[in-house]
């Protein structure tokens, strides 16, 4: 099984050159500042990808997610997968997404950290195997540009705990890349690098290999 991981293209997904696989599974923000047409534009660019699956979350940037619920679902294409606090299985892996995000109250999905954060994190089934959150866990290719590190401390906790085989994220365009501690592999598919535009390929993974 080959899985294709994307993420912060924020409307412009037409420029990524996608490589083949059998799942893509972009990481959120897809639109950038919540643009329906940004996300009217992706949702018929990704239906159309040459993938048997493709599965979505959404992140801070996709105000549409959360505040037009009802008609983002109506409009998203049958054949693309949209996790919120839920998952999937496919073909005996077990997929588990979540948007939500440390901090940026005010923005989709943004929460405060700690008690808030974890009512999420405590909804992952102990047997996912592939953990797609917008947010990196602390520590893990969460720093900025400038050296702050972003990511949430109760994720860190609980894929620790967890030990998914992946934990995909995005969100911190800075630290796009991959590390490897434990059983778990960790991926910042940001496309986006803040200053410079859509600059990192998706990267794909071989999950028989892992």
């Amino acid at each position: 099984m080959t899985i294709v991981f994307i993420s912060d293209t924020h409307g412009q997904h037409r420029a990524l050159d996608i490589p083949e696989g059998d799942i893509i599974i972009h990481c959120g923000d897809f639109c950038h500042y919540g643009s329906v047409n940004d996300f009217l534009d992706f949702n018929e660019w990704y239906s159309l990808l040459p993938f048997k699956h493709k599965i979505l979350i959404a992140g801070n940037h996709d105000f549409i997610c959360q505040e037009q619920p009802e008609d983002f679902k109506r409009i998203l294409k049958e054949n693309i997968t949209y996790l919120n606090d839920s998952g999937i299985e496919i073909e005996g892996v077990k997929f588990w997404g979540s948007p939500v995000q440390p901090d940026l109250v005010g923005w989709a999905f943004g929460k405060p950290r700690g008690k808030e954060m974890q009512e999420h994190w405590d909804l992952i089934p102990s047997d996912t195997d592939v953990l797609i959150t917008h947010t990196p866990p602390k520590g893990i290719l969460d720093r900025s540009g400038s050296g702050r590190v972003l990511g949430c401390g109760n994720l860190f906790d609980s894929v620790k705990k967890i030990e998914p085989r992946i934990n995909a994220f995005g969100h911190v365009h800075a630290s796009y890349g991959k590390f490897k501690t434990g059983n778990t592999l960790f991926i910042n598919a940001s496309n986006m690098r803040s200053g410079a535009g859509l600059v990192n390929s998706p990267v794909t993974i071989d999950l028989q290999k892992l």
